[in-house]
């Protein structure tokens, strides 16, 4: 079956910048799209996203059309960079408007996210990444979707130096090979989930 993906750089960089999550967000897509799967990206800091915890909040709020693709898309994936050890404030308000989706149901009374894999990816010159996909798992599963085996990559640098991920001539291996598996595990899991939804 075909299935799409969304993914959200939750830089705080603006799209004239060059941004790692970015990077490591097409990295995801690219791997994906391995398994045939059509994806699209958006960089949330480009789009006025109000705070709150509602699925619009007015007054020009640019959070129903970015909510609109996660709705559309089978797979999402959610890559921040670190800053101070913790996910961007980008993030953290994608979370907070997500949480929007677990009072939202399906016309089987199961939250509107349900039967949606999440995939999440770190990227820093600090460390945080094991805590911050741990945190973005947890927030993520809360409002419905499924996280798969190994679901998550990341990437550190050493630690006091300014280097980015982006500014390497390749990506590590293991951060490659980790985004691979957690994207075959995403497909497989959305295809699955897709046959055999979870009960009512």
């Amino acid at each position: 079956m075909a299935l799409t993906a969304l993914a959200l750089n939750c830089t705080l960089k603006p799209s004239a910048d060059p941004s790692s999550s970015e990077l490591m967000a097409r990295q995801y897509l690219d791997a994906l799209a391995e398994h045939d799967v059509a994806g699209s990206l958006v960089r949330v800091v480009d789009h006025d996203v109000r705070p709150g915890v509602e699925t619009d909040m007015g007054d020009g709020d640019e959070w129903p059309a970015i909510r609109e693709k996660v709705l559309a898309a089978d797979i999402v994936v959610v890559v921040t960079p670190t800053w101070v050890g913790q996910m961007s404030s980008v993030a953290n308000r994608v979370l907070e408007r997500l949480n929007a989706e677990s009072a939202e149901t399906r016309d089987d009374g199961n939250p509107i996210l349900y039967g949606k894999v999440a995939l999440v990816g770190v990227v820093g010159n600090e460390d945080g990444a094991h805590k911050i996909t741990a945190d973005l798992f947890q927030a993520l599963d809360d409002t419905g979707p499924t996280i798969p085996a190994q679901g998550g990559t990341y990437w550190n640098g050493e630690a006091m130096h300014t280097t980015d991920y982006n500014d390497l001539d390749e990506a590590p291996e293991a951060t490659i090979e980790t985004l691979r598996t957690a994207s075959a595990n995403a497909v497989h899991l959305a295809r699955v989930l897709s046959r055999e939804p979870y009960p009512a």
